[in-house]
């Protein structure tokens, strides 16, 4: 729970402050007075009469009534405290810095849950244990260093682990990211992540709160919870992007499946952040870059003009913009003589446009015009200028601050020189401004917003689905399991997605009339093993009736095998669709090549079940091989549009199916008309 008394405290009590600001009970009361905290604060310590100033009280017994407690004082000692100021002086809210609980040892997890017990039945929240604390503008009641320059419409960061926000923090710090809250969860006892969205997300103004979220998590507690109000409060205006550290057991029992191999967590918390909206970062840098993505007015495109007085980052950013498959389109040459002739002989107008190292501030602010009001094939600008350390460059800075709150278009500073232009930067960024120093790191972050699809539509994509008869199937199934061909058709069948035309026997003269049915060539298989091809149980391209009796003949001799399957032979790009069953998040999807790729290249992107047309899109297109699906090289492309239905079809089934664990239609064969199931297997668990 969150209340005002954690939020706007009208006093607070430091349980262990002091006067060494060199410990966390000193650096918390140092950092409440620097912040301007101007409700009571009031402070125990049993060996101190005076702390920074402030009058002491050694008991807690001794207090007045107080709203916010901050505890920093050993374990054991804290139950016993949080009770007497929660029973007796009407605390409803405590921050416990402490360390030494849950995430030590088990008694400090009992410890742990004495002090929740506590709070609960007192109506207290409860932030911590083991964090460094929280930081608002009404009270920077945590004991770390760097304080960043808090803003209204800053960002709200809310951190797992506290010594990675600390980190974060300073990473921020440098590019001039300015800050609402920070958020230290600690332990997460009472107080998760998921519940901070939920509290902004209940109580957002859109007038009044931060629209950026920062996100560090270690542990994703209650996916549901974290998907419901990231998504609501990107639906109201919000951007979000996090990072997901570490990994959890992925399931049980071993996996058989290509899908149960490559499946994990991680695909997991891919798809979830990806049905949320969540651009997903992988670093401090990329996150707090992100971060600083998002203070800027938001795109509209995918064109990039790039301004720059240096040839090799000029290079290096369109390198890694067109690698994120973002565009550096050249510019009309009628209007870049027209912006040449305002330049030094030898500047260059092709994009990157080069203004040449002499470039002065003037020449800088007439490249940036001619991006913003004449180039019309451009969405966005992005300026490097640094110095050798032969002239300073606060003239060129207050140009280029003048021109990012007169262009419409987002102008990105990509500012290199933090030492050498140190003071300059540093001007810069107190107007309000943030500092990309890393062109290739800007770049790799802006693919990532770019890449992340907005929040999935919550109904469900039915399409005629037969619901009624999978679950007529999946009732009729008795055992745990690999099921039969017959009934993985059945199931595919009630999804609507295309299949093969196939027949499972042990009697060779059923499947020879079959193969002359439906026209040779057929391919067949056996029926049995797990992996047919890796006990040489597939064939290709059978043309006759006695080269498929040859090859049921062999094929019934491979161990455990049960029968033949003979299906009609089709060619087209080999896909891949899979599912697995992950505890607390439901069904993960993936998509991506097929046949042997999809273990040898494991390209591969995940959705959590159900899914919408844009996941599935947004999946398929952030693929290394969509070149391959969209054709390249005299190829013809995919129908991409049937394999998002089929993507879609089978998550909607998998919806009403939970008991399937596992599942691979791998492959799907495609060509530019469509898209059909070669050979699937479904794992269920009764």
């Amino acid at each position: 729970m969150i209340n005002r008394q954690l939020l706007e405290p009208a006093s607070i009590v430091v349980i262990g402050g002091s006067n060494n600001i060199h410990k966390p009970g000193g650096a918390v009361v140092r950092n409440l007075i620097s912040g301007g905290y101007k409700g009571v604060l009031r402070i125990v310590n049993p060996k101190e009469d005076e702390v920074q100033g402030i009058k002491v009280f050694h008991q807690a017994n001794e207090l007045p009534p107080t709203e916010l407690a901050i505890v920093v004082i050993p374990a054991k000692l804290c139950p016993a405290t949080v009770k007497i100021l929660a029973a007796e002086k009407g605390v409803k809210a405590f921050i416990i810095i402490s360390a030494g609980f849950g995430e030590e040892t088990p008694a400090g997890a009992a410890l742990e849950k004495e002090i929740l017990d506590i709070c609960e039945q007192y109506g207290a929240a409860l932030i911590g244990p083991n964090c460094i604390g929280l930081l608002n503008a009404w009270h920077h009641s945590v004991f770390t260093k760097p304080i960043p320059h808090l803003n209204p419409q800053g960002v709200d960061f809310i951190s797992g682990s506290g010594a990675t926000a600390v980190f974060i923090l300073e990473s921020a710090v440098i590019k001039g990211l300015q800050f609402n809250s920070v958020w230290s969860i600690g332990n997460g006892k009472q107080i998760g992540i998921e519940d901070v969205l939920q509290y902004m997300d209940e109580n957002f103004d859109a007038e009044r709160d931060s629209k950026v979220k920062l996100l560090y998590i270690e542990s994703v507690s209650n996916p549901d919870k974290l998907l419901f109000h990231a998504a609501s409060l990107i639906r109201k205006g919000c951007r979000i992007a996090a990072i997901k550290a570490g990994s959890s057991e992925s399931g049980s029992r071993a996996a058989s499946s290509h899908t149960g191999a490559i499946a994990s967590s991680d695909s997991a918390v891919e798809a979830l952040f990806r049905k949320a909206g969540i651009v997903r970062c992988f670093s401090r840098e990329e996150l707090t870059t992100v971060g600083c993505i998002f203070t800027l007015p938001p795109i509209k495109g995918n064109r990039f003009a790039i301004v720059t007085h240096a040839g090799g980052p000029g290079v290096m950013l369109t390198d890694a913009l067109s690698k994120g498959g973002l565009i550096v389109p050249p510019l009309d040459p009628a209007i870049g003589e027209e912006l040449k002739a305002k330049l030094y002989p030898g500047a260059s107008v092709a994009n990157p446009i080069d203004i040449l190292a002499t470039g002065n501030p003037t020449q800088l602010g007439e490249a940036i015009d001619f991006c913003e009001n004449r180039f019309d094939n451009i969405d966005a600008i992005m300026v490097i200028f640094g110095t050798p350390g032969l002239v300073q460059l606060y003239e060129t800075y207050d140009v280029l601050h003048k021109k990012i709150l007169e262009c419409k278009k987002p102008v990105f500073p990509i500012l290199p020189s933090l030492h050498t232009a140190g003071p300059e930067v540093e001007e810069f960024l107190k107007k309000g401004h943030v500092n990309f120093s890393d062109e290739v790191t800007l770049a790799t972050a802006l693919t990532q917003v770019m890449r992340t699809p907005p929040p999935a539509p919550p109904e469900i994509e039915l399409f005629g689905i037969d619901v009624p008869r999978i679950r007529d199937i999946i009732s009729g199934i008795k055992e745990s399991g690999y099921i039969s061909p017959a009934l993985v058709h059945q199931l595919l069948d009630c999804a609507r997605i295309p299949m093969v035309p196939e027949k499972v026997s042990a009697d060779v003269e059923e499947l020879v009339a079959f193969a002359q049915r439906i026209g040779y060539p057929v391919v067949a298989k056996v029926v049995g093993p797990i992996h047919k091809s890796d006990v040489g149980g597939v064939t290709l391209d059978i043309k006759s009736d006695r080269h498929l009796r040859l090859e049921f003949e062999r094929m019934m001799a491979i161990g455990e095998a049960t029968g033949v399957m003979v299906q009609k032979m089709l060619k087209g790009t080999e896909l891949f669709v899979g599912a697995k069953y992950e505890p607390r998040f439901g069904h993960i999807v993936l998509c991506g090549l097929g046949g042997i790729f999809v273990e040898v290249l494991k390209d591969v992107r995940s959705g959590l079940a159900p899914l919408s047309y844009a996941e599935a899109y947004s999946m398929i297109k952030s693929l290394r091989a969509y070149k391959i699906i969209k054709g390249t090289r005299g190829q013809k492309g995919i129908n991409e549009a049937k394999y998002a239905e089929v993507i879609v079809r089978l998550s909607t089934l998998l919806r009403f199916a939970t008991e399937i664990k596992e599942m691979d239609i791998n492959p799907l064969l495609a060509d530019e008309n469509g898209v059909t199931a070669v050979d699937a297997r479904i794992y269920i668990e009764k």
